[in-house]
């Protein structure tokens, strides 16, 4: 019997996706294990792996189709000796070649889908022999049956449906069938859909229309929840800025030390292994700005998990060191550099992401002095470092030159006192000016 390989939830919180690549085609051969696809969530790409073996019967949701929700049949498999085009035409009645991202819709609206209605089957659901139309695509009602994304590239191009031939099942018209044409296909209908066929309007500026040469850029689903979540986090939190500068010439020193020492194990410490470590243990000392907002509760965190910020290609993502302040710094060093390879490939896990008490965010690779974060919700706060360099500084009382870092704590003021993130930041800066307490 052919099994339905259906849209899989990737993270507890996932409801739809992108099917951003297929790795397998009609008729390959898959064992539980090989991938099959790259599915695009809400905060990475990550491949999704065969459970049963057999042969790809077809494909049902062709790759590049954004919105699929979880639980859509988007591909059919058949079992060893079965009829590949059998297993095919066993897919589910609702199944749809191509997923959008739209509202469902209202009884009045029922005849824009690309859904067949009910009485088009038997009491079971299964699908009812129809008579052939003049056009595929058309029903006896002339009501045309298109995907959603097929009428959008139509209304775009002028062309006009009712003389288009669908290949999809039932005589659908999909994505392939209105691709290759022209405007005005149908004269009559273009010119009556024209102006919604016409150029999207150019972005208001103060002055009017912004004339300007650009290029528009759909949004991947990472960019669209950074833009969610951080617009939500300005308008929702009272955020409080806290800056100390930090003097790190022990530090490196330090750090220069412990790689020489560890160079034999292939371990070498990067300063931001050092901040991870330093704000883990700021956190122990203060404990009262571990904690997150959460209504009328305060939730108090008991290990210190760090989100630390990472520039992916889909966008900005925080890779996560749990409990930090127990883990010594060749271990944070060397589960940092795995966890910002799968970032950067777009490879990372749920729970490798998913969580964080605190945030760090070191932008001073970039030679930026100083910088104020957003927090990430529902975390409580965010620390900000940037570049060290070489500044004049007060050293046991006389005037000299040190290496200085500013960094600035990001805190929720609904959770953490002005005072409290100020023992934080003054531990923070402690801890890094008077390294040892880091390898203790």
């Amino acid at each position: 019997m052919p099994t339905p390989i259906k849209m899989p939830a990737l993270s507890p919180t996932m409801e739809e996706g992108t099917l951003a690549k297929w790795l397998v085609k009609p008729g390959d051969k898959v064992e539980a294990g090989d991938i099959m696809a790259e599915i695009e969530t809400d905060k990475a790409t990550m491949e999704f792996e065969a459970v049963d073996e057999g042969t790809i019967a077809s494909i049902a949701v062709e790759e590049g189709s954004e919105g699929v929700k979880v639980g859509t049949v988007i591909a059919m498999l058949a079992e060893e000796g079965e009829d590949l085009d059998e297993a095919a035409a066993a897919a589910p009645a609702d199944t749809t070649s191509e997923a959008e991202s739209e509202p469902e819709a209202t009884p009045a609206q029922s005849e824009e889908k690309d859904v067949v209605p009910a009485q088009a089957g038997n009491a079971n659901g299964s699908a009812q022999p129809k008579a052939t139309p003049a056009s595929a695509g058309v029903t006896g009602k002339d009501r045309i049956i298109a995907s959603p994304l097929a009428r959008r590239i139509a209304e775009q191009k002028g062309v006009d449906l009712a003389g288009v031939t669908g290949s999809g099942p039932r005589g659908r018209i999909i994505k392939a069938d209105v691709e290759g044409l022209e405007a005005g296909a149908a004269p009559a209908k273009a010119e009556a859909s024209a102006p919604a066929a016409s150029a999207p309007p150019k972005p208001a500026t103060l002055g009017g229309e912004l004339d300007a040469p650009y290029e528009a850029t759909k949004l991947n689903n990472v960019r669209k929840v950074i833009a969610r979540r951080l617009t939500e986090a300005k308008q929702t939190i009272p955020h409080i800025y806290l800056t100390v500068d930090v003097r790190l010439d022990a530090l490196l020193d330090l750090r220069k030390q412990l790689n020489a020492s560890l160079e034999a194990d292939g371990v070498k410490l990067s300063v931001n292994d050092l901040l991870i470590k330093a704000l883990a243990r700021a956190l122990q000392r203060v404990p009262a700005c571990n904690v997150s907002f959460q209504g009328d509760e305060l939730y108090q965190y008991s290990r210190e998990d760090i989100s630390v910020a990472v520039a992916a290609p889909s966008g900005l993502i925080t890779p996560i060191i749990r409990d930090a302040g127990r883990k010594g710094l060749a271990q944070i060093s060397t589960e940092m550099k795995e966890l910002a390879t799968k970032a950067k490939d777009n490879k990372l896990q749920p729970q490798e992401y998913q969580g964080g008490t605190a945030s760090l965010s070191n932008l001073g690779m970039f030679g930026t002095k100083q910088f104020d974060a957003v927090i990430n919700p529902p975390q409580a706060m965010i620390l900000a470092v940037g570049a060290g360099e070489q500044r004049p500084h007060v050293i046991d009382g006389a005037l000299g030159v040190a290496t200085v870092m500013s960094a600035t704590g990001s805190f929720d003021h609904r959770a953490i006192d002005g005072a409290d993130g100020a023992r934080f930041m003054e531990a923070f800066q402690q801890l890094c000016e008077n390294p040892m307490g880091l390898v203790v």
